[in-house]
């Protein structure tokens, strides 16, 4: 049996004490919070420093949901349960829901968080490809300050962030746009096993055509990948089979996967480009059926919000 190596345990008790350990500890500290990544690396010693800090007692700090006019805020420490569980998110950004149900197993959702997911940096991790999909910015907090990082450039490289030694994840968050909708697919050998490959889909929709659009793939690269080739393809296109094949196709020449266990190259490729395709027409699917009942209601109502098909208003957790 595997036994981790010895370290010492410290447990935060705010971010800017958890930041203070980080800063004074050095490359000798890693954070904990789920768990669920660093547990399994400490127990196979792929994982090696002196401290452990626990920031589960963060979790009013960091833990919340936070809608606001045009973006969503996520704390770091927002677990996949309430992700899953989040009505506003399930309207606003669909992607989050299709991706969280096939996230691991309700043990897994209870104790995982957001910014655990995203600092593992697992090429074929689920939320990294949601976030890249959104166009998500990512807050990272030092005791100089914060400063604000795209999606596209939070991952290094496998297993690697931008996250320095003294720095932590404090917040995602996601811009909120009118007339859109996402989804989320991937294939996997078991029901939450990782993804042999996954794709994800925003669309925003002007009218009959699509003003602008996002993909984000998973488990088909060293990081999770956007391709810009596919938005500037699909903007100011009708909708259409033919548009979803073309995505497809730029989507499975773009990525780059390796024949592992898994399956081959060849096959990753072919998966990638149906996922695309897929995705894609769920995304406009839903986009559609939004404005159809956004337009209902806002026939029905008073509130300018409705009536312009703006984000709903409601906060589940802090404020900044």
């Amino acid at each position: 049996m595997e036994v981790p190596a010895s370290f010492a345990y410290e447990r935060a008790t705010s971010v800017d004490h958890a930041i203070g350990l980080l800063d004074r500890l050095g490359g000798s500290a890693r954070l904990v919070a789920g768990g669920h990544s660093l547990l399994p690396m400490l127990k196979l010693r792929r994982a090696d420093f002196a401290y452990l800090i626990d920031i589960n007692d963060l979790a009013e700090e960091l833990g919340y949901i936070a809608v606001e006019p045009g973006r969503i805020r996520i704390g770091a420490l927002a677990r996949h349960r309430e992700l899953l569980e989040s009505a506003a998110l399930a309207e606003t950004f669909p992607i989050f829901t299709d991706a969280e149900q096939m996230i691991a197993d309700p043990v897994v959702r209870e104790r995982g968080t957001l910014g655990g997911s995203l600092c593992q940096a697992d090429p074929a991790e689920d939320l990294s490809a949601v976030c890249t999909t959104l166009g998500a910015s990512c807050v990272i907090q030092s005791r100089k300050g914060r400063r604000l990082v795209a999606m596209e450039d939070f991952h290094r490289g496998p297993y690697e962030t931008v996250v320095g030694g003294a720095e932590m994840l404090i917040e995602v968050r996601f811009p909120v746009r009118p007339n859109g909708s996402s989804a989320y697919e991937k294939v996997e050998r078991r029901a939450g096993d990782w993804a042999v490959a996954s794709a994800g889909a925003a669309v925003w929709l002007d009218g009959v055509v699509v003003a602008d659009a996002r993909v984000g793939l998973a488990a088909v690269g060293p990081n999770t990948m956007g391709p810009p080739e596919i938005s500037r393809a699909l903007r100011g296109r009708l909708p259409s089979e033919e548009l979803y094949a073309q995505a497809g196709e730029i989507a499975s020449a773009s990525c780059a996967p390796v024949t592992d266990r898994r399956g081959s190259a060849d096959y990753k490729r072919h998966l990638v480009r149906e996922l695309t395709a897929r995705v894609l027409r769920r995304a406009v699917a839903r986009a559609r059926s939004g404005r159809i009942a956004r337009s209902a209601r806002a026939a029905a109502s008073d509130d300018p919000a409705a009536r312009n098909g703006g984000p709903p208003t409601a906060t589940e957790g802090p404020g900044e």
